[in-house]
């Protein structure tokens, strides 16, 4: 047996003795790792649940329910605001912290309607090695359990293990949630939070693998992967997406010549995502690359 093979099994008799669980599930790798697992070891009484909100792009829920059948675990969706939060919308350092403990709230409100005792995230050991995770103190307070991190699943270690499970999912790239394009200090707003999901669709439908569109204040800066920036830099598209991003109502639009990186527009130290995919991967962990104010 494999060492990835060995941790699967490991996590699998672990899960196994509980009555059910019910898995945050964003349909990234990680949480789809965890529901194939918590699945294959508990049949119906594993539920993998998705909580809807202004964050999460539409697409990601719809991507959500095709894993899970993917799978074959039962799909739940709850749903919440975290725009009801004055805590989240002022987007300060703890921003991550306010999402994750809604987030996860109703996860934990959902599995007691269901008679649910525990409640498993995707957290992994990659996740929790250092920076300032506030999204992670959530978890924490709440008692989530993290299987993977339990187990010692590293990010590759997920990958390999939804490969073994022939999960559509891994590869997919990390998907934080739509606030993580919002600079720390700018209120989080539906408008906001739309125009940036609409600019992604379109560089999406455009062809583009691994990216965001942050929004600074009515400044779009794009980030596309070094591998992509070529492409971004074509004269066409340049225009076809100042054009397209101006109709969105942002008053300016940029290219970030660095390339993507995750938590770029929050300050150093400030602090998921939702989570280890749809949410940790934009969690605040490097410095704003935006000294200045901008215009608009």
């Amino acid at each position: 047996m494999t060492d990835i093979g060995a941790k699967v099994e490991a996590m699998r008799a672990d899960l196994a003795e509980r009555d059910g669980v019910l898995v945050a599930f964003s349909g990234g790798v990680d949480s789809s790792v965890v529901a194939a697992v918590a699945h294959d070891a508990l049949g119906d009484d594993a539920v993998a649940c998705t909580a809807k909100s202004e964050t999460l792009p539409d697409a990601e829920l719809d991507d959500a329910a095709r894993v899970a059948d993917e799978i074959g675990i039962e799909h739940d969706v709850v749903e919440f605001s975290e725009l009801d939060s004055p805590d989240f919308v002022a987007n300060d350092g703890d921003r991550c912290y306010h999402c994750r403990t809604m987030r996860l709230g109703r996860m934990f409100d959902r599995a007691r309607e269901r008679g649910i005792d525990v409640v498993c995230d995707g957290t992994n050991a990659s996740d929790a090695d250092g920076g300032h995770r506030p999204g992670l103190q959530a978890v924490d307070e709440l008692d989530a359990y993290s299987p993977l991190l339990e187990h010692g699943f590293t990010k590759d270690d997920v990958r390999a293990a939804a490969d073994e499970y022939g999960l559509s999912v891994a590869d997919k790239p990390s998907m934080a949630c739509l606030s993580s394009r919002i600079p720390t200090g700018i209120e989080v707003t539906e408008e906001r939070l739309s125009r940036v999901e609409k600019a992604e669709a379109a560089l999406r439908e455009w062809g583009f693998s691994q990216f965001r569109v942050r929004d600074h204040d009515g400044l779009a800066r794009i980030e596309v992967t070094p591998d992509e920036l070529d492409v971004a830099l074509d004269r066409d598209f340049a225009e076809a997406v100042r054009e397209h991003l101006s109709d969105l109502g942002f008053e300016h639009v940029t290219l970030d010549l660095h390339g993507y990186r995750t938590g770029s527009v929050s300050p150093e130290g400030d602090g998921d995502g939702t989570p280890s995919e749809a949410d940790d991967a934009d969690e605040p962990v490097v410095a704003n690359v935006f000294e200045q104010e901008y215009p608009g």
